[in-house]
């Protein structure tokens, strides 16, 4: 099989998109797998897949698949990035489409300054939900990893994250700890883990391990959840710069059962073909 793709990345975090309303797809998981190998395939932390609707009421489908070939609900740096390639694609003229997801529809508009701002709806609170296994509501919770009693706030959108305070996100334990928190007993489909360094009430630095993809350069739907995670914490103020290590994002929450919005920039590398 002969495969168009293109390569783009937001902030940093890179993908692989593939059309596949106008050619047909059908990738095993070791496919994905070889897709995204930095070394023998193309590279990227994500493949994108762009799909017919299979509904009236939104646009496109939108499905996300992880480095290690399982496909996830949700990925905010990948919608931006979605949206500029439908329209640059030809795939639709409309700069604001309606994109149905594993877990719900988002709105993402392409900015007349080339900026792409995307609803990201309602963050998810409800422990059961995200889902982490806790009998407690609050907004901090106790996490044991290896011996350390972390602080964390659980929050979904549209995929499950763990966010915690650090003093200093450079010097952070992303790598060693990350995975522990990714594959711990109480998040039954794993987490993403947010390292969260607060500036001020304005502004953060951020680091994720994500899913299945190990840490990125930045991560859109972890960049939501740190502000959410942080607002409830009465620790920010919206709107919020959020700083990773590709680039900013601000996003913008009014608060509880509101939807969050996230703005930043979709950059196109290049178009290609590759032999599966």
């Amino acid at each position: 099989m002969r495969l168009r793709f293109t390569k783009m990345h937001g902030l940093g975090n890179d993908f692989v998109v593939i059309d596949a309303v106008r050619q047909p797809v059908e990738l095993t998981p070791e496919q994905v797998r070889f897709l995204a190998d930095r070394n023998f395939g193309v590279g990227c932390d994500q493949l994108l897949v762009v799909e017919r609707p299979s509904r009236p009421d939104v646009d496109f489908r939108y499905r996300i698949f992880n480095a290690d070939g399982g496909e996830v609900e949700q990925c905010g740096n990948g919608a931006r990035c979605f949206v500029r390639f439908v329209h640059e694609q030809g795939l639709t003229a409309k700069r604001e489409i309606r994109v149905e997801t594993r877990s719900g529809v988002i709105t993402p508009r392409l900015e007349d300054d080339g900026m792409v701002t995307v609803d990201m709806a309602v963050p998810v609170l409800e422990p059961a939900r995200v889902p982490f296994v806790s009998d407690s509501d609050a907004v901090v919770q106790p996490l044991d990893v290896a011996g350390a009693a972390l602080a964390i706030t659980s929050v979904s959108m549209g995929n499950p994250h763990a966010v915690q305070v650090v003093a200093d996100v450079e010097a952070a334990p992303v790598e060693t700890q990350g995975p522990l928190i990714e594959h711990h007993p109480r998040f039954p489909a794993r987490v993403n883990a947010g390292f969260m360094q607060i500036v001020d009430a304005h502004r953060i630095r951020l680091r994720v391990f994500e899913r299945g993809a190990g840490e990125t350069l930045a991560c859109g739907t972890g960049a939501c959840a740190a502000v959410v995670a942080g607002i409830l914490r009465e620790l920010l103020t919206s709107p919020v710069r959020v700083e990773t290590r590709g680039g900013e994002l601000e996003i913008t929450w009014a608060g509880r059962g509101q939807p969050v919005l996230m703005t930043g920039p979709a950059v196109t590398v290049f178009d290609g073909e590759i032999e599966l």
